[in-house]
């Protein structure tokens, strides 16, 4: 193939903002499905991972397509939801769209991880990005389901094989991070603006 695993959620995220610098709701789901393949190579490490994000995707898009021009924009949802009081609902599109920023924040400090610590062994880089990002909003049996699931974890080498392709994968790596990192934190910004960025898993 072309490029590397990567080049298609990069090429993806051109188009994540409108022209005024609004998150586009399609936009923004089509980059999170296409983490989806990049998660099918840790095998059955992400398995729960990739559920919880598909799941939150297929949510929100079922969402977006009952009235697309009400959802162009990703807030939308949540405006929606915090005018009738139904926002912090675990059934929620924002509860949906929090989870899902959460579940690429885990991705891209991963990632991070792979690329700048190129001695780490994958369970380090899986287990230091957990602690960063989800382990704080997970219950206990969320925790100890994912810690074990990262057990499963291919070694480090065996992944940079599996992933490999043509062009230069650890800059691409990087890319895919310096790129998403700040959409996650506009997301993280608003949320915390209508007071729904601290929910945690019940």
């Amino acid at each position: 193939m072309e490029g590397t695993i990567f080049s298609p959620a990069l090429e993806g995220m051109k188009h994540v903002k409108s022209e005024h610098g609004e998150l586009m709701t399609k936009p923004f789901l089509e980059v999170c499905k296409l983490v989806l393949p990049l998660l099918d190579k840790f095998g059955a490490a992400m398995t729960v991972v990739k559920s919880d994000i598909s799941g939150n995707i297929s949510r929100l898009e079922s969402k977006y397509n009952d009235n697309p021009s009400r959802f162009n924009y990703l807030y939308s949802f949540v405006q929606a939801e915090v005018e009738i009081k139904t926002a912090k609902s675990s059934s929620s599109c924002s509860n949906g769209l929090l989870w899902l920023t959460r579940a690429m924040d885990f991705i891209v400090v991963l990632f991070q991880n792979l690329a700048q610590h190129q001695d780490w062994s994958m369970s380090q880089a899986c287990n230091d990005s957990y602690s960063k990002t989800l382990k704080k909003w997970h219950g206990w049996l969320a925790s100890s389901s994912f810690t074990v699931a990262i057990k499963l974890a291919p070694d480090r080498k065996k992944f940079m094989e599996v992933i490999g392709g043509n062009g230069d994968m650890y800059g691409d790596m990087e890319k895919f991070c310096t790129m998403f990192t700040p959409i996650l934190q506009q997301i993280h910004k608003f949320l915390t603006s209508v007071g729904l960025d601290s929910m945690k898993a019940s």
